[in-house]
């Protein structure tokens, strides 16, 4: 007879999972999100995973409220532990995760929102946009802020996590060109710009990043195998940083009709396509070496932890980079491309969204790295 453990029993007590939340949760809204708004995606030649995508972006939308509450309830109830949050090197890289994660809720809203609210959808979206571009832009800032200044930082141990609260801006760049052509024309223009902006804000940055990384695998090869997935991280800013590019390049076709900058727009449109490509490439290049990675740590037992959750989203925004440029090109090559890389996508989900089922459910998965290293320094 199988007898069912009772939730949180790993831990000493329910509450606890409260001390422990980490924002690395938030992993699993980008995750749950970006598969939703592929399969809405994929809708267009199988009609039920539009409906499969419509679910889990209620189901997304759900987490992400749970999620921030328990975030919220740990800095009232806890400050002291936010205070660690926000001074460990690598937990407080997650902080990013929280405007990536509502990025995908905004983009729901415009891709499934209008068949349940029409037209206010949009304007639900452009309200959360704002939002999120704020976030995202705290995230770019405040953690690197606290990188230079309160973090230890050394070579050997740096990893792709780095990129997690760079990459925000660009994704919301990418979501005010998804967004943009669904507003008044004057918001067009504001949100044109804004998404420069925060490409700019982000991308140039993702490329420093990724060659100081490239010179750390030369000098110190591989991380270790606790984090052996994030190598699948290198190739999220590129899918993302090409997605913005082609989405922005076609949003000034409308966005700058009647203004002084309208000629500019067809070459807008053509460095936009360009440019995804070239990004596009970029980040096949990364993956192609993530798949490496990890194969490299499975053949050595690769422990399960929130960090496997970044086999969905960084594939989940090169998909989407991916439809976006069969859509601009005219390509079924890209889109064939497009739709493995969704089928790919939903099979990493649905096993690594299985095991944080079961992780959480005991309890496993709440433990919080910053807490750990405290009480280990205290008992020392």
């Amino acid at each position: 007879m199988i007898t069912l453990e009772k939730p949180f029993s790993r831990l000493s007590s329910p509450g606890e999972a409260i001390r422990q939340f980490t924002p690395s949760w938030f992993t699993v809204t980008m995750g749950t999100g970006i598969l939703s708004l592929m399969l809405g995606q994929l809708g267009t030649v199988i009609p039920f995973a539009w409906a499969i995508g419509v679910g889990l972006w209620f189901l997304n939308i759900a987490l992400f409220v749970v999620f921030s509450a328990m975030f919220v309830v740990r800095a009232i109830r806890y400050p002291a532990v936010m205070r660690l949050l926000f001074l460990h090197p690598s937990q407080s890289m997650f902080l990013g995760a929280i405007p990536m994660g509502l990025a995908t809720i905004v983009n729901g809203f415009v891709a499934f929102g209008p068949a349940f609210a029409g037209s206010n959808s949009f304007h639900i979206a452009e309200v959360l946009w704002w939002v999120d571009a704020v976030l995202a832009v705290l995230s770019g800032t405040v953690v690197p802020y606290l990188m230079f200044t309160a973090h230890e930082q050394q070579l050997e141990k740096m990893s792709a996590l780095w990129l997690l609260p760079l990459v925000p801006a660009e994704v919301t760049a990418a979501s005010a060109g998804l967004l943009l052509p669904h507003v008044v024309q004057a918001h067009q223009q504001v949100l044109l710009i804004m998404g420069t902006l925060l490409w700019a804000f982000s991308v140039p940055i993702a490329f420093a990043v990724l060659t100081i990384l490239f010179l750390r695998l030369a000098l110190h090869r591989i991380p270790s195998k606790e984090l052996g997935i994030s190598g699948w991280l290198t190739p999220g800013p590129l899918g993302t940083g090409s997605l913005a590019l082609v989405l922005l390049g076609a949003g000034a076709k409308t966005a700058l009709v009647g203004t002084t900058l309208a000629p500019l727009a067809d070459g807008a449109q053509v460095l936009g396509i360009v440019g995804g490509l070239v990004l596009w490439s970029y980040g096949g290049w990364w993956w192609t070496l993530g798949i490496a990675h990890t194969l490299y740590h499975a053949r050595r037992d690769l422990p399960f932890n929130m960090g496997w959750w970044a086999l969905t989203f960084p594939l989940g925004v090169f998909t989407a980079a991916t439809y976006a440029l069969a859509s601009a090109l005219g390509s079924q090559i890209f889109f064939g491309i497009a739709m493995t890389l969704t089928v790919l996508l939903a099979a990493l989900w649905s096993i690594v969204a299985v095991r944080t089922f079961v992780g959480g459910y005991r309890g496993e998965l709440f433990h919080a790295p910053c807490i750990i290293a405290a009480e280990a320094v205290s008992e020392g």
